[in-house]
């Protein structure tokens, strides 16, 4: 899969949830942004970004919530207010230039709609966005969509770090990429 852009700009949220329904798809808010650059020449890691997001309509973690991410309460209670999140975010890559937002399936890309739209800030990415889920599974010929670790397992790696923080996906999806993906 040959991109254009410099840059893959791998990115996996962290939001709120819970296991009971208490907190409907609509109301999630970001607590976590992972992101690396891979270069899509080399397929190397060349930066990686991480922050906490405080949220605002759910700001006490459900234990759900804590237990998925290991994300506790004290780590989102000291991060900055989304803008802020995003603006620190948006000083770490825009000066790649060159990019194509990529995550594992959509979600990430609704959560950043969602989130910008609640807070009155401009949406981050001008550009086109991958669905590295889909392309996966056409990159291996495969009618399932796979989630991150299945695809890890397909491809007979190792999860490495946390399932389901941020940036220890992002990490691992690199990993997909660079193996699936490679010539």
């Amino acid at each position: 899969m040959k991109i254009s852009q410099k840059y893959y700009l791998i990115v996996d949220l962290e939001a709120t949830c819970a296991d009971d329904n208490s907190i409907p798809r609509r109301r999630m808010e970001m607590i976590e942004i992972g992101a690396v650059l891979l270069n899509s020449q080399t397929l190397q890691i060349e930066s990686e970004y991480q922050t906490f997001i405080k949220p605002i309509l759910h700001p006490v973690l459900t234990e759900f919530c804590k237990s998925l991410t290991s994300i506790s309460q004290q780590d989102i209670e000291k991060a900055p207010l989304f803008p802020a999140a995003l603006k620190d975010f948006q000083s770490w890559f825009y000066p790649c230039g060159s990019y194509l937002f990529c995550s594992w399936g959509d979600y990430d890309r609704h959560q950043f709609v969602q989130d910008c739209q609640m807070h009155g800030v401009g949406y981050p990415f001008p550009g086109d966005h991958l669905n590295l889920k889909r392309a996966f599974s056409s990159e291996i010929n495969s009618k399932k969509k796979f989630g991150m670790a299945g695809a890890l397992t397909e491809l007979g790696l190792e999860l490495e770090g946390v399932h389901h923080r941020g940036i220890d996906d992002a990490r691992n999806i690199a990993r997909i990429v660079q193996t699936a993906f490679s010539e």
